[in-house]
């Protein structure tokens, strides 16, 4: 089922990021608890109702990423954030469109279910407490920016390794 109370909430996300056009710190840092928080529940209730789907494992991490960006690309044009910090922050998604490569080149894109991964759900939750740093203006050091290529490259390794087993899907 496409639509129903998992999805909606994952749909959220999107006009959460809208919250980032507004110059008021409070109501981004509310916009990235709300999306935390979505994120959170979304996938829990999916499990529990029974209506995990394909749409549903995409749409999800499609609007954490499309919250992220957003958010990012604001923090950057008001010059919160440096452009080498949000590649760092960005570095996930870049192995994963590695990996989706990978998937094509190989004949294993067919076969490949999408689903949640650890190393991408801990790299979410990390931008997210990342994003509420810059907008209540703390500054990080080059070591947590560091860090995001490390899991980006630790995604990698795990979706290589679910794709080698024979039914490729993810736990």
């Amino acid at each position: 089922m496409i639509l129903n109370l998992s999805n909606g909430l994952s749909f959220l996300r999107a006009p959460l990021a809208l919250l980032f056009l507004s110059e008021n710190s409070w109501a981004r840092v509310i916009a990235v608890g709300l999306a935390m928080l979505t994120d959170s529940v979304d996938g829990y209730l999916a499990r529990r109702q029974h209506s995990t789907s394909q749409f549903g494992a995409i749409l999800d991490p499609a609007m954490d990423k499309f919250f992220v960006f957003f958010a990012l690309g604001v923090l950057l044009m008001e010059g919160r954030l440096h452009s080498g910090q949000a590649s760092c922050l960005l570095a996930r998604d870049a192995c994963l469109l590695l990996f989706g490569i990978y998937l094509k080149c190989s004949g294993k894109w067919s076969s490949f279910i999408c689903r949640a991964i650890h190393t991408g759900k801990i790299t979410t939750a990390l931008q997210f407490v990342v994003l509420v740093g810059i907008v209540l203006g703390a500054h990080f050091p080059p070591i947590l920016f560091a860090l995001f290529i490390l899991l980006g490259l630790l995604s990698f390794l795990e979706l290589l390794l679910l794709a080698r087993k024979p039914d490729a899907t993810p736990p």
